[in-house]
């Protein structure tokens, strides 16, 4: 893909979408990098990078939360181990172990959690991790930023004679302090510090009693400050000792310096890893605050963005609280170039520029805010002409810098560029600027290019009905109300409702109709017949709408009296047959009722035997027999429905068992939440809440109100977190 102009990319406000971005980086670094964020060229670069961005989004809606990528930068460091014989300072170390622990930690996450990041995960795995440079710092430095007592030998050894020193400054001063305090020398206050060293308060009248260095004296010059003969002594020696330790660890941190300066590439990668990490991480921050999703990138020349919005105006609005209107753009092989045309104030430049600016977000790895069903193509070219670009510097009028702008248009334009242009052909006179625009259009065309544009030109408006492959288009606007609705509607041109729109504006009527008489009949009739059709195709849809509402009602009612209806048709069914049976049953009991009262009667076994026969083989005769071979089938086709549906319940349970794992899997690797007392929590499967009211080592101490229990921390799972303080 061809590096798009910088041109294009001041004509649609991408360097906003950078600025917005860089207030969401966390680190300098990140804020000063992401404003070089520009189209990417490479596919497969360009896939990775939406792939990763859309991977980081994903983390805020899981439990899997990516870690904190925040760092100091070492790029002064990096600069100074370039360097021969230079050292760094203990700050740089710690910020270089920072560095170094965060790109650990990120390594270690990712390879944890492939399944859910793995594009993320693959970029880690382009960085060659090094341990041994945070544990050659951590040797000689603490987590204080301190110089350890075991960094060297020597400095072991200066530290332990210090030690001495110190301990022998504050015999002596204690000595000299009960001594001189005893002999009423000494102020109120006894001592006092002065550059780090302990000295006695002495009366100002005493001074030359006592042996020693005058360190100062107070503001009325009633104290003096003396440190005594005997504590200066040992203070010197502690001088020349502290001498020898910063020499000593000057060497240490030279030596260190050494040590690490063979992994400075490697520095500089994690770095840039890191920084990498938080603009992906702005990305995703930007892409949640506007519902922006990565669509299908398709490899057919098609572009379709439904509900799409502007990003910036969409932002703005949601901070104002205010409705942004949606649009939905298509354009491919049977429909390549789009003329929008229509009022002014009615959102055509909108439009044009949020097709231009979600096309240049997402060739540049951003996610985009449009209908997850959206469609995008890649386009090697974006060219622009948008605004009033006059330049001054150039003496060059508007029109004079459209055409040379025109100029570089048919340089480029291709098969694989998208143009938009608003106003076409504006800047110079009605009729000639129109027929120039006309064969600009008719080039761009014959070369296949893919563009949007607005025009108030009829002879565009024409052209777009005549070339097959273009359409004409308007932004819906309310004819009665002279507002406009912000919707795009292909396949019609857009009045300018000039006249009308001046009459809302409080321009006396008079003045329009005279303004009428002095243009062209028929152009007034063309814009008022455009108007009228305009109208009534907003009428139609409002109409078709309705019906649309109405067909639905009545086929969800008509499916409900269907249903209904087969319910009422099954019941009646089964009282028939309940029915039939009933009466068939009253009719035997008849039959049996009448052969026991003549068998009470003459008490004539033969008789009876011979009529319950006879009921018995009348009510057979009326049952179907079936032969041996179809009672077999029978059997099988029994035999077989209860395979299949065992063969499904084993399927089934097999498929819980599998999602059972999974969640066990899952539940296994999600991150133990670290408790803190006043937590809310509860038992593992359990329902009873409590609080937790001391943590030692792994156990928990939780109040259930009416009783306390010690628990292991693993058999709790937060419900509330206690509030911060």
């Amino acid at each position: 893909m061809a590096k798009i102009s910088t041109k294009t990319l001041q004509d649609l406000e991408f360097n906003t979408v950078l600025q917005q971005l860089s207030v969401r980086c966390n680190t300098e670094l990140g804020k000063e990098n992401v404003l070089n964020v520009s189209p990417i060229a490479s596919k497969e670069e360009l896939m990775a990078t939406l792939g990763q961005t859309s991977e980081y989004l994903s983390s805020f809606s899981n439990d899997n939360t990516i870690p904190n990528h925040g760092f100091d930068a070492i790029t002064h460091e990096l600069k100074l181990m370039r360097i021969e014989n230079t050292t760094l300072e203990i700050g740089g170390f710690r910020r270089i172990t920072t560095i170094c622990n965060t790109v650990a930690t990120h390594i270690k996450f990712f390879t944890k959690f492939k399944a859910y990041y793995p594009l993320l995960l693959k970029l880690t795995e382009s960085i060659t991790y090094h341990p041994e440079i945070a544990k050659s710092i951590d040797i000689v430095i603490d987590k204080f930023g301190e110089i350890k007592n075991t960094a060297s030998p020597d400095l072991q050894d200066i530290r332990s004679q210090m030690s001495v020193v110190k301990v022998k400054i504050n015999q002596s001063f204690a000595s000299a302090l009960t001594t001189y305090q005893a002999a009423d020398l000494l102020d109120e206050i006894k001592e006092s510090v002065v550059d780090n060293r302990r000295v006695l308060a002495v009366k100002s009248m005493y001074r030359k009693k006592i042996k020693g260095s005058v360190m100062g004296s107070s503001k009325t010059g009633s104290i003096v400050y003396i440190e005594p003969e005997a504590t200066l002594r040992y203070s010197r020696e502690l001088n020349n000792l502290e001498f020898e330790e910063r020499e000593e660890i000057q060497k240490i941190l030279k030596d260190l310096t050494n040590k690490t300066r063979p992994f400075a590439t490697h520095l500089y990668d994690y770095q840039n890893f890191l920084a990498y990490m938080d603009i992906t991480a702005a990305k995703a921050k930007y892409a949640l605050e506007m519902d922006a999703l990565l669509p299908e990138i398709t490899e057919k020349r098609e572009l379709y963005l439904r509900d799409a919005y502007h990003p910036l105006l969409f932002l703005n609005n949601k901070y104002k609280k205010e409705k942004t209107y949606p649009q939905t753009i298509t354009l491919h092989p049977e429909n390549r170039i789009i003329v929008i045309s229509g009022p002014n104030a009615g959102g055509k430049s909108i439009t044009l520029k949020t097709i231009g600016l979600l096309q240049l977000m997402l060739q540049s790895g951003l996610l985009i805010p449009v209908h997850e069903r959206s469609k995008v193509c890649l386009f090697d070219n974006i060219l622009t002409d948008i605004g009033d670009n006059q330049s001054i510097e150039n003496h060059l009028s508007t029109y004079s810098y459209r055409l040379k702008n025109m100029n570089n248009f048919l340089r480029k334009c291709n098969d694989k560029t998208l143009f938009l242009i608003d106003e076409f052909g504006t800047g110079s006179d009605p009729e000639l600027g129109g027929a120039l625009a006309e064969t600009f259009l008719e080039v761009f065309y014959e070369r296949g290019a893919y563009g949007v544009i607005t025009t108030h030109y009829s002879n565009l408006k024409l052209l777009a009905n005549e070339l097959p492959h273009v359409t004409n288009a308007n932004m819906l606007f309310d004819g009665k109300s002279l507002e406009p609705t912000f919707q795009l509607v292909l396949g019609q041109a857009g009045s300018s409702f000039t006249f009308e729109v001046a009459q809302k504006n409080g321009i006396p009527y008079s003045l329009i109709n005279k303004a009428k008489r002095k243009i062209e009949r028929g152009k007034v009739r063309f814009d008022a017949t455009i108007a009228k059709l305009q109208k009534e195709r907003s009428k139609m849809e409002k109409t078709g709408s309705k019906l649309q509402e109405e067909e639905s009602k009545a086929r969800i009612e008509a499916q409900k009296l269907e249903d209904l209806n087969s319910r009422i048709k099954s019941k009646l069914e089964n009282y028939q047959e309940l029915y039939d049976h009933n009466q068939r049953m009253i009719y035997l009991g008849n039959k049996l009722n009448t052969a026991a009262e003549k068998y009470f009667q003459d008490k004539k076994r033969r008789p009876l035997v011979s009529e319950l026969l006879k009921i018995v083989e009348t009510e057979n005769s009326k049952r179907k027999k079936q032969s041996p071979k179809e009672i077999k089938v029978q059997r099988e086709k029994k035999a077989k429905v209860e395979q299949d549906v065992i063969k499904k319940v084993e399927v089934i349970r097999e498929k819980k068992k599998v999602e059972k794992t999974k969640a066990e899997v899952k539940e296994k690797n999600k991150p133990r939440p670290i408790f803190k007392i006043g937590d809310r929590v509860r038992m593992v499967d359990g329902k009873a809440v409590g609080t937790i009211d001391n943590l030692e080592k792994n156990k928990a101490i939780v109040n259930y109100g009416i009783f306390t229990t010690n628990v292991n921390v693993d058999q709790l799972e937060l419900v509330k977190a206690a509030k911060k303080k």
